[in-house]
């Protein structure tokens, strides 16, 4: 079993976004799919800090210390990326103006829910919210990048979320390491699996029901 590293997840979801469409990336992982992104494809990507048209990240010593995402990490921009102030950032994202959301989580439920801002510890004083629960109900479509385990080996995804909700039943695809599973109003169909990986196998390191798409994409 060969599980994707990272970058070839984040490929991966970059060549599955549709033509011309409007994407936001989230922070951290999600990131990474700027690098990915093709001129021809058309998509500009958004930044909830207010930016639009983030390019691929900056060579080694050419970063721009005004220049960052939301996750406060160094970006390029493209001909013809702006700059606006959040006022009109979350009016984008509120507004229904995002094609796409691509965000991280910590777990994801069988029919959707989102949990990526807290993981609810006692003791520990949660990060806010920000600006991910105006992303998760404002943009069209949601998807999920993450590893299908923690580094315990828990599943990420599963039936209903133990750690403070984001959002309800507003994932539509998941991208993990291991699969890639659309998220149906009748339950998970995977679509897609790593080389060598066998749907038993998968279904056992998921803490969530799952089925075979009919055919499973190349």
């Amino acid at each position: 079993m060969n599980r994707l590293t990272r970058e070839q997840l984040a490929a991966l979801a970059a060549s599955q976004l549709p033509p011309r469409s409007f994407v936001n990336l989230g922070i951290g992982f999600p990131t990474l799919v700027s690098d990915h992104i093709t001129a021809a494809s058309g998509v500009v990507t958004h930044s909830e800090n207010g930016i639009l048209h983030i390019g691929p990240r900056p060579a080694p010593g050419a970063e721009d210390r005004d220049l960052i995402n939301a996750g406060k990490t160094p970006v390029t921009i493209l001909p013809g990326g702006s700059y606006f102030d959040t006022g009109l950032s979350f009016a984008m994202m509120r507004g229904g103006h995002l094609d796409i959301a691509i965000l991280g989580a910590y777990q994801v439920s069988a029919r959707g829910d989102i949990a990526n801002w807290s993981m609810g510890l006692d003791g520990s004083a949660p990060p806010a919210v920000g600006g991910a629960m105006d992303l998760a109900v404002g943009a069209k479509s949601i998807w999920v990048l993450m590893e299908h385990q923690t580094k315990e080996g828990a599943s990420r995804i599963v039936e209903a979320c133990t750690f403070p909700l984001t959002a309800v039943g507003v994932v539509r695809r998941i991208f993990t390491d291991l699969a890639v599973i659309e998220v149906e109003p009748d339950g998970l169909v995977v679509s897609r699996m790593v080389d060598g990986l066998s749907f038993e196998r998968l279904q056992a390191l998921t803490a969530a029901p799952l089925r075979l798409a009919g055919s499973l994409l190349a």
